[in-house]
C-alpha cells in the first residue's frame, strides 16, 4: 500500500482527489494539507512515499516546497496536479524536482495513471510536453534573449500568467492569498526584471507570452 500526501489549499479538490485515490486497493492517502509549511512539519512524522503538490499554496507556492522536498527526502517522487496550464508550468515544475505533471481537469483515472507510474519511477507529462523536454535536452536550450520563464521567480511567474489571463489585481491576491500591496510589488519587479516602463506594457508582454507559449 503506497502512502500519499495530498498538498493542495482548495478543500474539495483535496477531497475529491483523495477519494478517487482511497478508491484504489494498493492507494492510501495518508494525510490532505493545506499548506507548504504544514506539509514540511508533518513530513518525518507522516513518510508518505509520494506527495500530490498544487501550484498555487499560500504563502510558498508549490515550487518553493518541491525544492524542499527535493532537499529532505530526494527519494520520494511528486507529482504536481494544477490547474495551471501545463504549457507554462510542467517544465519549470520538472526541473524543480516534480516526476509528473497534470492537469486538475483531467479525469481521475488520468490522475492515478500517473500516480502509478511516478511510484513506479516513471515520468508523467502529456505527450506535447514530453516531447517539448526531449528537444530541450537535445538542443541543451541556451536562448540569447532572456524569456519570463528563465528570469522571473516562481511566484513572479505565477502572477505574471495571471495578469496575462487578464485576472484583476484584486483576484490575483485572493488566488495566491496575497495582499493587494504584495501583488502591485510582484508587478514592479517583473517590469524591472523584464525591462517594461508602464502597467500597460506588462499587460500587453504578458497576454503576447500566455498565448505564445500555449500555442508552442
Amino acid at each position: 500500500m503506497s502512502r500519499i500526501l495530498i498538498v493542495d489549499d482548495h478543500p474539495l479538490m483535496r477531497k475529491g482527489l483523495a477519494m478517487s485515490l482511497d478508491a484504489e486497493p494498493d492507494l492510501s492517502v495518508v494525510a490532505q494539507v493545506a499548506s507548504a509549511e504544514e506539509a514540511l512539519s508533518e513530513l518525518d512524522r507522516l513518510e508518505p512515499e509520494l506527495a500530490i503538490v498544487d501550484i498555487s499554496l499560500p504563502s510558498m507556492s508549490g515550487l518553493e516546497l518541491l525544492k524542499h522536498f527535493q532537499a529532505l527526502r530526494p527519494q520520494m517522487p511528486t507529482l504536481v496536479v494544477s490547474r495551471h496550464d501545463e504549457a507554462l508550468y510542467a517544465e519549470r515544475a520538472i526541473r524543480a524536482g516534480a516526476r509528473g505533471y497534470v492537469m486538475k481537469l483531467e479525469a481521475g483515472e488520468v490522475i492515478v495513471k500517473a500516480v502509478r507510474k511516478v511510484l513506479a519511477g516513471g515520468i508523467y507529462v502529456s505527450e506535447e510536453i514530453n516531447e517539448r523536454l526531449l528537444m530541450s535536452l537535445a538542443s541543451g536550450r541556451q536562448p540569447t534573449v532572456e524569456t519570463p520563464l528563465q528570469v522571473l521567480s516562481d511566484r513572479e511567474l505565477e502572477v505574471f500568467e495571471l495578469t496575462g489571463r487578464g485576472i484583476s489585481t484584486r483576484e490575483i491576491s485572493e488566488r495566491l492569498h496575497l495582499s493587494i500591496k504584495t501583488v502591485e510589488s510582484y508587478r514592479a519587479r517583473i517590469k524591472e526584471k523584464l525591462n517594461l516602463k508602464s502597467a500597460a506594457e506588462l499587460m500587453q508582454q504578458a497576454v503576447q507570452w500566455v498565448e505564445s507559449e500555449k500555442g508552442s
